[in-house]
């Protein structure tokens, strides 16, 4: 009787050193899958911090735009308005008399701004609702320095305070003019808007 070849028709034999060439595979595999989840969550975050970024640029931007066009609407009377509305048309004019070129919802949330109002319930000025922590926490333009150190976007509040000198406030437009007393217009380009011809 023939007796069974090894490796045919008997036990298998495993080949030396298989199983630690699986085993390093196996390793090296696991390896890169955790190399690449840190590396897409690297770039989640610059993603998300970049955005962020450009998003508060653009609140400084809008912020601004109302605070100054809350001044334009007291120079007039020496009066606030009570909504947000009455920035796009002034309604103590009987004809079309516009502070605002139009409306704009906060940036960091893309929701409707918190009011500031004074005793009177009057506006005075606008607050986005973000809790984030903003990047810029110094170096802000002249008359937005109390937005230095905050802790939260919420903190920034964009308000108009009429000055108690004369002269020392900054110029701002006539009613109805759509410039104001240094010749600028009513608001300045924002920091991502489109170049002109381009799609909106």
């Amino acid at each position: 009787m023939m007796s069974a070849l090894p490796g045919i028709g008997g036990a298998r034999h495993a080949v030396p050193g298989w199983r630690d060439d699986r085993g390093a595979a196996l390793l090296a595999v696991l390896f890169m899958v955790v190399l690449l989840g840190l590396a897409a969550s690297l770039a989640g975050q610059s993603l998300g911090a970049l955005m962020q970024r450009e998003r508060e640029a653009e609140l400084l931007w809008r912020g601004l735009q109302y605070r100054q066009a809350i001044a334009r609407y007291y120079q007039g009377k020496k009066m606030y308005p009570t909504k947000l509305e009455d920035l796009v048309r002034d309604p103590r004019f009987p004809g079309v008399v516009r502070h605002l070129r139009r409306l704009y919802n906060d940036p960091m949330t893309g929701q409707e701004w918190e009011l500031v109002k004074d005793p009177a319930q009057k506006l005075i000025g606008v607050r986005s609702t973000s809790d984030l922590t903003p990047f810029q926490q110094a170096g802000f333009p002249t008359g937005l320095e109390d937005l230095e150190g905050k802790s939260s976007y919420r903190e920034w509040e964009f308000v108009f305070v009429p000055a108690k000198k004369t002269g020392s406030s900054a110029p701002v437009a006539a009613p109805g003019s759509g410039r104001s007393s240094s010749g600028s217009s009513f608001e300045a380009p924002s920091p991502h808007a489109k170049p002109p011809g381009s799609t909106p």
